[in-house]
């Protein structure tokens, strides 16, 4: 196990941002923290890193008991786990010179720096840029070699902030493929945080989804901003765009943000007739295997994440851009504002 986590709680000013019960984190793995912005994901990645310290809590890795008081046992563990901020911050020099730079503050001599900073910009398809300037690479550039320096310091474990933000859509696949290389060809536990429930089904082998600092069951995504109708026999539905609509259970009118369960939505086949009330198009645009799910993306205007049990799946028989019904029952739909 690369990590074992029991009772973990992070507090600033009396306010919990992270509170996990028990979390279990296999090493060799390409693990993904999924949620909304303030859902805790940076700060539990700062803390995995050894760079925050929890206010409670334990926190075992590799089998050894960490302890947070102890600023020379922090120190040791941090050359053992890398964390790539969402922002890398590149010296001012060039690309080989940036790669360079953890392997000399451990003592690497000079001919072997070289050699090694060569196959690792190979690695993240960099090394044409070796002499180039790290501060006028795009984005997506500066990601690929932030994630070189990591491996600069052969680590245990690379932790990545939101790897693809800010990221063209080349450089994100880049990117997706040196996320598995470094893991399945390296053997480095790769966790990485993200908004993009497709990027987390199709490249991590566990999906751990955080709402409020908690750890949640894949309730809260398909968050949307709406506002609220009511029809001639009183039902209630949020609006999300036109011809987007999902009948909600509240008190609360005018405008407000919903979370919509991937579980509780469900495809149907489409018809040709105008569909009831709560009943909207869409287009099946991907499928992806998900653990004990299927995960489809349906586009109706805006994309929603329907996770679909796979025994349920095998007699559904849909094809990518088939053209599909959604909808979802009141009880599948929180009310987040």
């Amino acid at each position: 196990m690369l990590y074992e986590i029991t009772n973990l709680i992070k507090t600033y000013n009396d306010r919990t941002v992270l509170e996990l019960r028990s979390l279990l984190i296999e090493k060799g793995r390409i693990i993904s923290l999924l949620g909304p912005n303030g859902a805790g994901k940076t700060t539990l990645l700062e803390i995995l890193a050894f760079l925050l310290v929890p206010t409670s809590g334990e926190i075992r890795f590799r089998n050894e008991d960490i302890d947070f008081t102890s600023s020379p046992d922090r120190f040791r563990l941090r050359k053992k786990i890398v964390l790539v901020q969402q922002q890398p911050i590149m010296f001012t020099s060039t690309v080989f010179r940036n790669v360079e730079f953890p392997m000399k503050t451990r003592g690497i001599p000079g001919p072997e720096r070289k050699r090694a900073v060569k196959k690792i910009l190979g690695l993240v398809g960099m090394e044409s840029y070796m002499t180039s300037e790290a501060q006028n690479l795009s984005g997506g550039e500066t990601q690929r070699v932030a994630i070189a320096q990591a491996l600069a310091c052969s680590p245990d474990a690379i932790l990545l902030d939101e790897p693809m933000s800010g990221v063209d859509v080349e450089n994100r696949t880049v990117i997706e493929r040196i996320i598995r290389e470094i893991n399945q060809k390296k053997g480095i536990s790769v966790i990485f945080s993200t908004h993009d429930t497709v990027l987390a089904s199709r490249i991590s082998d566990k999906t751990i989804f955080l709402e409020n600092g908690k750890k949640t069951k894949a309730i809260n995504e398909n968050i949307f901003g709406g506002y609220i109708e009511i029809d001639d026999n009183g039902n209630k539905y949020c609006t999300v765009m036109p011809g987007l609509k999902f009948p909600v259970q509240t008190e609360q009118s005018g405008r407000i943000k919903i979370s919509i369960s991937p579980t509780a939505l469900k495809i149907k086949k489409y018809g040709k007739v105008t569909p009831p009330p709560g009943l909207s198009k869409g287009r099946l645009i991907q499928i992806a295997d998900e653990q004990e799910y299927v995960r489809a993306q349906v586009d109706t205007g805006v994309l929603l994440g329907v996770l679909i049990p796979k025994e349920t799946y095998k007699d559904m028989k849909f094809c990518v851009g088939e053209e599909v019904y959604i909808a979802c029952p009141p009880e599948g739909i929180m009310i987040l504002q």
